[in-house]
C-alpha cells in the first residue's frame, strides 16, 4: 500500500503557477452568475439598507453592471406581482433574498423562500407574485442587460364548464 499522498505524487498545484487559471473580475457562464447572485445574497450589508417597500409599484433598484450583465434589487409587499412576462433576448438569475415568492409558469407554481433560486433562459415565461402576507425582497441578475420585457396574456384556469367528468 502506498503511503504518499496525492499531494505528494501531484505536488502542489499552486507552485506551478501556469497551470491557475487567473481570477476573472466579471461572471461569463451561468455557474458564475448563479455564484454572483449567491455572494450578493449572503452579503446583506450590501443590500438591506437599500431596500423600499411601495404599496402602489413594485420598488426596484440597479444594484450593480458589468460588462454585459446588470444585477437588480426589487421588494414586493403583499399582492404585488409581475404579471406574465418573458426576458426577451436577456437570461437571469431569480434569487429570494427575504420573504416568500410564488413562481407561476406553465407547468404550475412553485412557493420560493429566501435563498430560492432560478436560472433561465431567453424567452423563460413566468409570472412571479408575493402571495404571502409579509414582504419580500429578490435579486435579478440580467446578462445581456434587460432591454425589453414583452408582457404575455395571462394564463386561463380551468373552469367547471371545460374539465370533461372521468
Amino acid at each position: 500500500m502506498n503511503s504518499d499522498s496525492d499531494l505528494q505524487i501531484a505536488g502542489d498545484i499552486l507552485e506551478v503557477q501556469h497551470l491557475l487559471q487567473p481570477a476573472r473580475e466579471h461572471p461569463s457562464t451561468v455557474s458564475e452568475f448563479v455564484g454572483l447572485a449567491r455572494s450578493i445574497a449572503a452579503d446583506r450589508t450590501r443590500w438591506a439598507g437599500l431596500v423600499r417597500y411601495d404599496t402602489t409599484t413594485r420598488w426596484y433598484h440597479r444594484l450593480q453592471t458589468g460588462p454585459g450583465y446588470e444585477v437588480w434589487l426589487l421588494s414586493w409587499v403583499p399582492g404585488q406581482g409581475s404579471g406574465r412576462h418573458d426576458h426577451g433576448r436577456s437570461a437571469g438569475v431569480l434569487t429570494v433574498l427575504e420573504g416568500e415568492l410564488t413562481e407561476h409558469t406553465e407547468r404550475g407554481h412553485q412557493a420560493l423562500g429566501a435563498g430560492a433560486q432560478r436560472a433561465f433562459a431567453p424567452g423563460y415565461v413566468h409570472e412571479v407574485v408575493n402571495d404571502s402576507l409579509e414582504p419580500a425582497v429578490s435579486l435579478h441578475i440580467y446578462y445581456p442587460g434587460l432591454t425589453e420585457m414583452p408582457m404575455h396574456a395571462a394564463q386561463c384556469a380551468p373552469t367547471a364548464a371545460d374539465v370533461v367528468p372521468a
